[in-house]
């Protein structure tokens, strides 16, 4: 009996692992799987088992940029997973036609600092 609840919470563990939750300073929160927050270089090093951040013990990661840029930057790693493995003579389509222009620079700021 106590081996089935043991392994019922390291299942439930895993799946709240699956997901990470990042915020904004203006109160948004946005869950997106691992996978795809680990084609982000920071993330991934924040979020990284191994490291003794505190994002990787709770599987958040508090942001300074705004919900918009912080909703594109999860579009983009979204994107950028999906289409990663793609192959050469797969159409791919254009990230560039779903970035508003006035989000552009600070957009660009933020997908240096995720190294997205």
């Amino acid at each position: 009996m106590a081996e089935e609840s043991t392994n019922m919470q390291v299942e439930e563990k895993d799946k709240m692992n699956e997901w990470v939750r990042l915020t904004s300073p203006d109160g948004y929160e946005f869950l997106i799987k691992r996978k795809v927050a680990m084609c982000s270089g920071t993330l991934r090093n924040s979020l990284s088992a191994e490291s003794s951040f505190s994002e990787a013990l709770s599987n958040t990661s508090h942001t300074t940029e705004r919900a918009i840029i912080v909703e594109k930057l999860c579009e983009y790693l979204t994107y950028k997973s999906l289409y990663e493995s793609a192959k050469k003579n797969e159409e791919i389509p254009d990230f560039q036609e779903r970035v508003y222009p006035e989000i552009s620079l600070e957009l660009l700021v933020a997908a240096d600092y995720y190294d997205a």
